[in-house]
């Protein structure tokens, strides 16, 4: 429980003098609601229904002036009080109520937005260690079960305080018969334990049920294509009728616990006021005044004490997801990419970006490196290529470029500069990066393209469109600019996503421009147009080009060749294409002789 009480000080951090206020105004209702175990025993002395009783707290014999009134006055005066008592108390707990809750969702909103600013700032390895969907569900479901929980613990500490005051105003009017009110709470205390358990144990299932239904349907939804293609339908509705079926067997176990937990206590309620009654009857030779104090105490107090039984074993099941969201903070906090300053500025890349004896691998006590003692230095300005086989590790030679991933030995400079010693987020500001699997948002092309750039003006969002030979397709959209492209941009064609990927990172006016296989998806005609617009920008931006079209980079003014992670040659195109005995040739040959 210790993840609770985290979370629950947070709430005490961020409350502030509003904690005190809600603490207040829950000793107040409880006080005005005690009140009325106060009243029920001389509104019925009054009645005439028992003797006036002997306890003085609740005798009327100080009050001269209400004895020269008539009793059934003095009923008419005590139960308006009884029933103001009543209104007063309803109206304070309802305003107490939605001053609570509004609190409360403040506090969830900012662990929300504090999870998803963590999120942001963890390193890209954390996340390719992670499920996407994993994530999905920490921020979604996992979230809403720890606001849940928050909402428990607010709920117990009411009717903490609630019994508390019930209890000192019951030991006040009948000492003995409180005393056997609370050993049976503590005996039902006992006896809850093993629901509270089993709550905790269904709360864990039921995490990882979350987790698997949501990774599944994620995983599906985006591979919706190959399903249909490959006629997977049939297999799919079985893999979701077999985690409903779970879904279904995890809502029963706890529909089980829930009603074994009611009948228990509803059971042992009725077997204490029976042994209450039977106690007083002995002890109190049946008087008409303890009777009643027993059936008036116990129904006070032993809701409360079921109630707060009830809390707990909810707030059990709700603690796994309190220990998820907790882990998944402390897991961000040590991935967290550090960030010297919060203004970045763009960073000019005069020189270059020079790796120093680099090394990496994914997981470090794995024997295989991914970049071995990588020596290299991308020269400003300039057009670099980026070649080799499918695994050689041209991917993650460029990561480190941009500090995606950090070397385990060696350094990545920039211009002399260590991208540890600060200037990471200076680095980022100042790149762009086309991906070979382009991503685009749901929104309009102008949204995707000013993302970058908030305050592009219509000139330079339509120049940017010029040079990625996308500036026609966008033109006939049924909206312009405008055009609302879908989820990922699939209402797009495949080179269509990829031009206007290039044109937003054209837009940012980047220091580094990275082009990961950026024209794959364009004909031959639409390539050469790209080729020359990236020719045409050599000079003014560091560009860096991972290629398997060997044909695109014949302008590069080096080209670096990695197999097996070791660079194995650097030079000019036409240099290394005429050394027979490197790889590059090899490569060259390949797809010489492949038809087309």
């Amino acid at each position: 429980m210790k993840e609770i009480m985290h979370y629950m000080k947070g709430l005490y951090q961020f409350s502030g003098k509003v904690w005190y206020l809600n603490l207040f105004g829950m000793i107040v209702v409880s006080f005005l609601e005690g009140i009325g175990l106060f009243l029920l025993i001389p509104i019925l002395s009054i009645s005439g229904i028992i003797d006036n009783p002997t306890y003085r707290f609740v005798s009327l014999d100080g009050f001269t002036m209400l004895k020269r009134l008539s009793p059934t006055v003095i009923l008419v005066i005590a139960l308006c009080v009884f029933i103001f008592v009543a209104v007063m108390q309803g109206v304070l707990q309802r305003t107490l109520n939605v001053f609570t809750v509004k609190f409360q969702h403040r506090y969830i909103q900012k662990l929300r937005t504090s999870l998803y600013d963590l999120l942001l700032h963890a390193s890209w390895r954390f996340f390719i260690s992670k499920r996407k969907s994993d994530l999905t569900n920490a921020l979604t479901v996992e979230l809403a079960r720890v606001n849940a929980g928050v909402g428990l613990v607010m709920q117990l500490l009411t009717a903490v305080i609630f019994t508390l005051i019930q209890i000192v105003l019951a030991f006040v009017i009948a000492p003995t018969i409180t005393v056997f009110v609370l050993c049976s709470g503590a005996v039902l205390a006992v006896f809850s334990r093993k629901f509270i358990k089993k709550s905790k144990a269904l709360g864990a299932r039921s995490s990882r049920i979350a987790q698997d239904y949501l990774a599944g349907i994620t995983d599906q939804l985006s591979g919706m294509k190959d399903i249909k293609v490959n006629h997977l339908e049939k297999d799919r509705l079985r893999w979701l009728r077999e985690i409903n079926e779970r879904m279904v067997e995890e809502q029963v176990e706890y529909t089980k616990i829930r009603s074994n937990s009611q009948f228990f206590y509803t059971v042992s309620s009725t077997v204490f006021i029976a042994l209450f009654i039977f106690l007083s009857l002995q002890l109190f030779h049946g008087q008409t005044t303890q009777l009643l104090l027993v059936v008036v105490i116990f129904s006070r107090l032993w809701p409360r004490f079921t109630g707060i039984q009830s809390n707990i074993q909810q707030l059990a099941s709700y603690a796994p997801a309190f220990q998820f969201i907790r882990q998944l903070e402390l897991e961000c906090e040590e991935a967290s990419e550090k960030q010297d300053s919060q203004e970045n500025k763009r960073l000019a890349i005069e020189e270059g970006i020079t790796c120093s004896d680099v090394s990496f691998r994914y997981l470090s006590e794995k024997e295989t490196y991914a970049l071995r003692h990588i020596n290299v230095t991308i020269p400003a300005n300039q057009m670099t290529a980026i070649v080799g086989p499918s695994g050689a590790g041209k991917s993650t030679l460029i990561d480190l470029f941009t500090g995606l991933h950090r070397p385990e030995s060696g350094h990545v400079l920039v211009d002399g500069r260590d991208l540890e010693s600060g200037i990471l987020y200076d680095l980022r500001h100042s790149v762009s990066y086309v991906p070979q699997d382009p991503f685009l948002f749901n929104e309009s092309i102008r949204d995707n393209l000013k993302i970058v750039k908030q305050d592009a003006t219509e000139e330079e969002l339509w120049e940017a469109l010029e040079i990625a030979e996308c500036a026609s397709f966008v033109a006939n959209s049924p909206d312009g600019l405008d055009t609302m492209i879908g989820d990922r941009g699939m209402k797009l064609s495949g080179g269509e996503r990829q031009r206007l990927v290039l044109a937003r990172a054209i837009l940012k006016k980047p220091s580094l421009l990275i082009l990961d296989e950026a024209t794959s998806a364009l004909d031959s005609n639409n390539e050469a147009k790209i080729q020359e617009a990236i020719e045409r920008m050599k000079g003014s931006m560091t560009i860096v080009v991972i290629a398997h079209r060997l044909s695109t980079i014949t302008h590069a003014d080096q080209v670096i060749v990695v197999e097996r992670g070791c660079i194995v040659q650097n030079g000019k195109y036409a240099q290394l294409a005429q050394d027979e005995t490197g790889m590059f040739h090899e490569l060259l040959q390949k797809q010489v002789s492949t038809p087309k």
